[in-house]
């Protein structure tokens, strides 16, 4: 797999990289990543990063300004993106030849090269190891820190149960390169005086159901008073983890033409409840999108049922020994 992604970029001029809308850290960090490791293996080639830019993780770098004629003879590279609805840009089925590189579970297969490990952590550390195969490919101060961004921001600093042997192995090796480690991570979880507020009314708010679900909706009205953009609302996403009695959870965050949706769990398997609301994602970690508020409450009503389920069954387990 390694020879022949390497294979596929060596063929082709032009290396175009997407991932998906609305970036965290490791679709930026294995995005921005991987384009500066090919840049300094291939100071010929044109290596471009395509998507709309996140003023929040402009500490990671800047997108480029990428015409049509680039997709011409290029070979596009597509991370961290389960569905082809969630890549961000619409030209990157244009190239001569597509790679998938990602670690969500399937939902849609596409491209000409698939490199899916549902199993790693992250992304980034997907493109660590591609690198650590690639003998003539090597790590920059700068290409070490953006992949330790992504592996500590989809691990939750190696909190999360898809942390692995390999995944320390990966970081162990990547802050031998020297990077700002301190002002990498205050960058990645500085929090503005609006969203403390915002997490001091959250906190306020959340009520807890017997089956151990959660609901924190959003509308605009709250998201105004605050002074929030919806898209910040993501930081917050993992504060009610910490609260007793709570399996799993779901924001609900009121767009302009839609209600963002975001699940976590602590047990319960929710990425198959968002792929039934155009999302998908990872079993304790996914995204959807609702039409209207009717619709949210469709959804806490599945959520509930999945957090009973899963107590139900939890203590058929253990009456069983």
């Amino acid at each position: 797999m390694y020879e022949k992604i390497k294979e596929l970029i060596e063929a082709h001029p032009t290396v175009i990289i997407h991932r998906h809308v609305r970036p965290d850290p490791d679709a930026l960090g294995s995005q921005l990543g991987l384009k500066k490791i090919l840049e300094d293996a291939y100071p010929e080639k044109k290596i471009l990063a395509v998507g709309e830019e996140d003023p929040y993780f402009h500490f990671l770098g800047s997108m480029d300004t990428v015409k049509e004629e680039d997709y011409r003879g290029a070979v596009v590279i597509v991370n961290d993106t389960a569905n082809q609805e969630r890549v961000d840009g619409d030209k990157y089925e244009s190239g001569s030849a597509l790679i998938k590189i990602d670690h969500h579970p399937v939902v849609d297969e596409y491209g000409d090269i698939q490199w899916v490990e549902s199993d790693a952590s992250s992304t980034s550390e997907m493109i660590y190891v591609l690198v650590r195969e690639i003998k003539e490919w090597s790590f920059s101060k700068e290409a070490a820190r953006l992949l330790y961004a992504g592996i500590i921001g989809d691990t939750g600093r190696f909190l999360f149960p898809s942390t692995t042997e390999r995944t320390f192995e990966a970081a162990s090796e990547l802050i031998k390169y020297d990077f700002d480690r301190p002002h990498l991570y205050d960058s990645l979880y500085k929090t503005s005086l609006r969203l403390a507020r915002l997490k001091g009314y959250i906190l306020q708010h959340i009520t807890v159901s017997e089956e151990g679900h959660a609901v924190i909706p959003l509308p605009k009205d709250v998201l105004k008073k605050f002074g929030i953009d919806p898209l910040e609302t993501s930081q917050l996403v993992g504060v009610p983890g910490d609260i007793e009695g709570i399996l799993s959870w779901v924001f609900f965050v009121e767009e302009d033409k839609e209600i963002r949706v975001r699940f976590r769990s602590k047990g319960p398997v929710i990425n198959k409840l968002a792929e039934k609301y155009s999302g998908g994602g990872h079993a304790m970690a996914a995204g959807a999108r609702a039409a209207d508020w009717k619709e949210t409450e469709m959804i806490e009503k599945e959520l509930q049922t999945l957090c009973k389920e899963y107590t139900k069954q939890k203590l058929e387990s253990s009456s069983s020994y």
